[in-house]
Formats: C-alpha cells, sequence, structure tokens
C-alpha cells in the first residue's frame, strides 16, 4: 500500500511540475510575442504626409528654440553663413573637388562636432568636420581613420570633396562634412560608405 501510495505522490509531482514547466513556457512565449508586436507596430506607424510635416515645423518654429533659430537666420552671422554655404553649394551638388587652405588644426572653442580642422575655400572660412573617430573603419585601412588628417599643418593646400554642408546658430561658419581630401596628389582621407548605402 505504502508503494502505491509513494508512486501516486511521485506520479502527481512529475505531472504538476510538467504542467508548470508548459505553462511558464506558453506564459513566456505569450510576453515574447507581445513584445514582437508591440515593436514591429512601433516600426510601422506611417511616415508623416506633407502637411503633418508643415504642421510639426509650423509647431516648432513657435517654440522658443525655433524662435532663436528664425532670429539667428536672420541676423548678420546667420546671412554670413547662408552666404558661405551658397557659395560652395554648386560643389556640394555634383560633389566635384573644392580648393582649401588649412586655417587651423582645431575647432572653435566648445564644438562637439568630433574630429575637425578650419579651412578657407573662395576666401570664406569653414569648419572641416570628420566626426567621431571609428578606430579601423577608414577604406584605406589605417589602424585610426584620421591618422594622416593628423598631419596636416597650417597653409597646407588640400582637395575635398563632400556631399554635405549644414548650420547650426551655435557657430560662426558653414560645417562641411569631409569625405575625401588630398593634400599633393597623396590620399589624407576617405570616407568608408554606410553598410546598405551607396
Amino acid at each position: 500500500m505504502k508503494k502505491i501510495i509513494s508512486i501516486s505522490i511521485l506520479t502527481l509531482v512529475i505531472v504538476g511540475g510538467l504542467v508548470f514547466s508548459f505553462t511558464q513556457f506558453n506564459n513566456d512565449k505569450i510576453a515574447s510575442n507581445e513584445i514582437k508586436t508591440e515593436t514591429s507596430n512601433k516600426s510601422k506607424q506611417k511616415p508623416l504626409s506633407a502637411e503633418e510635416i508643415k504642421a510639426e515645423l509650423k509647431k516648432w518654429e513657435a517654440s522658443p528654440d525655433g524662435m532663436a533659430f528664425k532670429k539667428w537666420e536672420a541676423s548678420p552671422a546667420g546671412q554670413k553663413v547662408y552666404a558661405a554655404e551658397a557659395k560652395i553649394m554648386p560643389s556640394i551638388k555634383n560633389n566635384t573637388t573644392m580648393e582649401a587652405v588649412v586655417t587651423s588644426l582645431s575647432l572653435p572653442e566648445g564644438s562637439r562636432l568630433g574630429f575637425g580642422v578650419m579651412v578657407q575655400i573662395e576666401g570664406e572660412d569653414y569648419i572641416l568636420s570628420f566626426g567621431i573617430e571609428q578606430p579601423g573603419k577608414n577604406s584605406l585601412n589605417l589602424k585610426r581613420e584620421f591618422d594622416l588628417l593628423r598631419m596636416l599643418k597650417v597653409n597646407d593646400k588640400i582637395s575635398l570633396k563632400s556631399k554635405n554642408v549644414s548650420h547650426a546658430p551655435k557657430y560662426a561658419y558653414p560645417i562641411v562634412s569631409g569625405d575625401y581630401v588630398e593634400r599633393e596628389g597623396e590620399v589624407m582621407y576617405k570616407r568608408t560608405p554606410r553598410k546598405g548605402g551607396c
């Protein structure tokens, strides 16, 4: 009799453990599916329509940041930056070579643009920014991405290409993204294309 009771209890314990494990597995699976569904729903949000973009822009322009930006745009400092941008815009759009002279090996104080130098192109000053250094990521297979650029000196003449110029009220100069730099026929830097990009 004791054997039968022991076997019955043991069977109940095993069956109970299996039921608990199965229930826990299903709960975990349900929770995992809920998280996946929630994440995929967030990523499937529709892009904003033209009207929604306009509405968001108007909302931002009415904010303190937007009003400060508009004030900067209309100021002599903002107009100077826009005029300098306009000078190089054809080269940016066509990705053609621009001739420049290095004027400083450091960026304006307090800048948060990563590594860069100051250059003069067609008589205007620009920030030539390369961003945050990614060791070993340069297409020239260097140990450090900006090693050759660190060899530049003030008054060096360089040829550069860029696909982007931007501005911010914090800076008194347009910000040119450095994509390609050459000095005296030697390639100093070539930006590595992003994966999946062109």
